[in-house]
């Protein structure tokens, strides 16, 4: 295999005051990987301003000109961390043999792109970058990460177990990811359905190198269950399932009504009435939800609207 050329993606949302250094270290990665005859010359980074509303574009122009790696794009508004994420995988798709994407807080490691890009050129198609523990997350953060992965198996999505977004994808990973034509974005559980040779590295999680997480706890309970309705359809089963439950469940309260009456032990009405009112109305509004947030993915689907749009580009 011939010296591949890399791209490096990296998305950012606000991230002004980690660029420089961000830019410093990945720079140098590249140019030790260079000079061991690695990769090519022309490998770059890619840094891809999803409508920050600090200075965050202002310092990206600034590393491209120091820099003769960095490039840059500027999405025209917000669109989310996955929607920017495509859209650097799809933009500069063309210009490598494989693209690595890195958050540009840098607390995936670079230390193993050296490695990913090893396995890539022995003909491995997709690296993930999976972290070894999680003993410094705090409890609720480890407890609640466990959790959704488990969730997730139970839905029948296929993840791979402490992966983020950092991975390596080959060309042919690529062009097959940009056949997905959906709006609702979940590229982790995309990738690996996906195919083709995948192998695994693994790294310690690292500090962030300044600033806060972008994703608050309600962020991450809306991407885990956009995660879940863009994957499985276990919901709409889950619904079916809670009708037998529930009719079962009446089959037993009419027995203990029943009972009840033969006794003289109740409170006339409240039993037959009250409570399966109660109970019956609220499992409907539970499954009228889940349906109802199935309809809303088809309606976005439905109108194939743009999932962003360019406004500025650096090369």
């Amino acid at each position: 295999m011939s010296i591949p050329q890399i791209g490096i993606i990296s998305p950012c949302y606000n991230e002004a005051l980690v660029l420089n250094e961000t830019s410093m270290r990945l720079t140098s990665i590249l140019e030790e990987l260079i000079s061991k005859n690695s990769i090519s010359e022309n490998s770059f980074i890619a840094f891809i301003d999803d409508g920050s509303t600090d200075s965050t574009w202002k310092s990206i122009e600034e590393n491209s000109k120091k820099y003769s790696h960095v490039k840059g794009l500027k999405l025209a508004k917000n669109v989310g961390h996955q929607n920017a994420l495509l859209a650097g995988l799809l933009t500069y798709k063309d210009e490598a043999d494989a693209l690595i994407s890195i958050d540009a807080d840098l607390q995936d490691d670079v230390i193993v792109i050296e490695e990913m890009i090893n396995k890539f050129s022995q003909g491995t198609d997709v690296v993930y970058g999976v972290r070894k523990e999680r003993k410094k997350d705090s409890f609720f953060k480890r407890n609640t990460a466990l959790l959704f992965y488990r969730l997730m198996k139970k839905m029948r999505v296929n993840l791979v177990y402490n992966h983020a977004d950092f991975r390596l994808c080959s060309k042919r990973v690529l062009n097959a990811l940009d056949e997905y034509g959906e709006v609702n974005l979940f590229i982790r559980g995309i990738i690996p359905t996906i195919g083709f040779n995948q192998d695994v590295v693994y790294y310690d999680r690292l500090e962030r190198l300044a600033g806060k997480s972008k994703y608050s706890f309600f962020k991450m309970v809306s991407f885990a269950w956009n995660g879940i309705t863009s994957f499985s359809n276990y919901p709409l089963r889950l619904v079916t399932i809670i009708g037998f439950v529930i009719f079962f469940l009446c089959l037993l309260m009419s027995g203990y009504a029943l009972f009840g009456l033969y006794t003289g032990n109740y409170v006339p009405g409240w039993l037959s009435t009250v409570l399966p009112m109660y109970f019956l109305g609220g499992v409907q509004l539970f499954c009228f939800g889940i349906i109802g947030e199935y309809i809303g993915k088809i309606y976005s689907e439905v109108k194939k609207r743009p999932r962003y749009f360019i406004d500025k580009k650096i090369d």
